[in-house]
């Protein structure tokens, strides 16, 4: 897992989310311009993280899935989430944690945000792609 940056661990989550999803629907779902989105998948495949498969309904796509390595990946990353969300709401009780996540996705579905997603994706996408003047 060295190495991995918030973006990789954002992109493994949706892969795990839908596994088999093409690249094209993935950087929807991301809301990242497919073409930034490559290099990403690129290196995540160098890594053994996640492999590319011949997508069997289209043959112009391929379907992304996490490798076995990618799902250790996954549960580690999960793990360190759930040590990072008890440690900062050790002061919340559970129905405390509860009424702060229901009120959390409010605001995020009141922001159109799309759920399990970091908004920041728009952003890496959109970032490399302004000329530089």
């Amino acid at each position: 897992m060295v190495g991995l940056v918030p973006a990789h661990a954002g992109i493994l989550r949706a892969i795990a989310t839908d596994p088999g999803i093409s690249q094209q629907s993935l950087a929807t779902v991301l809301g990242m311009l497919p073409s930034r989105l490559v290099s990403y998948i690129d290196e995540l495949e160098e890594r053994g993280v996640l492999e590319r498969r011949d997508n069997p309904q289209d043959r112009r796509l391929y379907a992304l899935r996490l490798t076995d390595k990618g799902q250790r990946t996954m549960a580690e990353i999960g793990r360190i989430s759930r040590a990072h969300d008890d440690a900062l709401c050790a002061a919340l009780g559970e129905r405390e944690r509860e009424q702060l996540g229901l009120l959390l996705r409010r605001i995020a579905d009141d922001h159109g945000l799309t759920p399990g997603v970091h908004p920041g994706f728009a952003r890496i996408g959109a970032s490399k792609q302004r000329p530089s003047r």
